[in-house]
């Protein structure tokens, strides 16, 4: 039973909220780290295009695979505990990532780093341990805010790039490495905030045991909501990757620029996150998740023309419209994971996250595939496409069950009802 004043109760999820979004924010940054730096390492290293392609998709797996593990401790032990260790820990493998000298050191630290992409299902379970219900959309969509994270690196990265000679200064690395260098010690300071500026852990799943928290997953619908997750997620993060290669071999942009014009994708995909929390809490997240698809859906069929046709802007708005409905629709997606299971948001939440993670791991091998396979660059965005049309059908499907089962218990009380007279 909950003993303090309102006011400080308010204190308290406002502190767990603001210091865990700051803190994801920079976790995601460095989860996506590669898609940057991995440019000059590929030149410098002379890299191919499936070797570019795994190192930056190498800590996207890791990351999602830990989603469910971890989201599952923040539900035993406390959000606040599990967070700051997760910085800790991360901060390790970023400091080393600037003594790197070969790729096969690099992918065994990009292994590690994903450590950074699990973080998302422990702030996750800890915001909705101090959030009730009609305000766990809104809390969890500012929350998710922080992939924003991702516009950081794409806008401070390629200017770190160059702040230190190559060469290092004063024992400071230069070029790439000062990068992950930068986001260490960040990665340490934030780990010290966590701890320092939030109240102690409520723990939901205490006194519960393994089996009963994992329960949940045996449930088909659990999976139908990882699927909406890889396309509003997973394509997200995918697109993220791959974009500011997109730009650069295909339109010629400057590294700078192709950061730039990805940020204006991933700013909306982020920033929107709490429009959609707020949304799904007053109309439905169901609702908005048709609008979701179907925006995807159509944007991607038109990115499918020749990007001549498009031209750079062209193309740079249809993705960005295609960021807004993956922004709303992030969190609409959680909305209904909380609404459907608000005692085991740590194992649902993580299940769903891992599986929209393991869609942004899939999916730049994926983009190189079916380029490869056809020769054409846009060709890339049949793959969402096609997802997108495949969960609309899937949402169509789950909404018409319920409504058929919602009409069969109508039938049943009317025809009890009848009998009893």
């Amino acid at each position: 039973m909950n003993t303090n004043g309102p006011a400080l109760e308010r204190f308290h999820r406002r502190a767990v909220l603001t210091v865990s979004t700051l803190a994801f924010t920079l976790l995601f940054a460095v989860w996506v780290l590669f898609s940057i730096i991995g440019l000059p390492i590929r030149k410098e290293l002379g890299l191919s295009e499936g070797q570019f392609a795994l190192l930056t998709a190498v800590p996207i797996l890791t990351g999602s695979l830990l989603r469910l593990p971890l989201g599952i401790c923040a539900d035993r032990f406390g959000g606040r505990r599990v967070f700051a260790l997760l910085c800790l820990i991360t901060a390790v493998p970023t400091f080393l990532l600037s003594l790197a000298q070969s790729y096969e050191q690099l992918l065994v630290l990009a292994f590690f780093i994903g450590l950074a992409g699990a973080s998302f299902a422990v702030g996750v379970s800890w915001n909705s341990a101090w959030f009730e219900a009609q305000s766990q959309g809104l809390a969890l969509g500012v929350f998710g805010a922080g992939n924003v994270g991702a516009s950081i690196t794409k806008l401070l990265a390629p200017a770190l790039l160059t702040l230190v000679p190559a060469a290092g200064l004063g024992g400071i690395p230069g070029g790439w490495r000062f990068v992950p260098w930068v986001y260490g010690i960040a990665l340490v300071v934030t780990a010290l905030m966590v701890w320092s500026f939030t109240p102690r852990d409520r723990v939901l799943g205490e006194g519960r045991s393994l089996a009963e928290l994992l329960r949940p997953l045996r449930q088909l619908r659990v999976w139908r909501f990882g699927l909406y997750y890889v396309v509003v997620f997973g394509a997200y993060v995918g697109l993220s990757l791959w974009l500011p290669k997109y730009y650069v071999d295909v339109y010629g942009t400057s590294l700078a620029l192709a950061g730039l014009l990805t940020a204006l994708f991933i700013f909306p995909a982020s920033l929107l996150r709490p429009l959609g929390g707020y949304l799904s809490d007053r109309m439905g997240a169901r609702r908005l998740m048709y609008l979701v698809f179907g925006v995807i859906l159509a944007a991607s069929l038109l990115l499918l023309l020749p990007p001549k046709l498009l031209g750079v802007w062209g193309f740079t708005v249809l993705v960005v419209v295609i960021g807004f409905a993956m922004g709303v629709g992030k969190a609409a997606n959680f909305k209904m994971v909380a609404v459907w299971y608000p005692r085991d948001i740590g194992a649902t939440g993580g299940m769903v996250g891992m599986l929209g993670g393991l869609g942004g791991f899939f999916l730049p091998p994926a983009f190189a595939w079916i380029e490869g396979l056809t020769g054409l660059p846009q060709s890339i965005f049949l793959v969402t496409a096609g997802l997108a049309f495949v969960c609309l059908v899937w949402l169509h499907i789950a909404v018409l069950g319920i409504r058929i089962s919602q009409l069969e218990a109508q039938l049943k009380t009317l025809s009890n009802s009848e009998t009893a007279r």
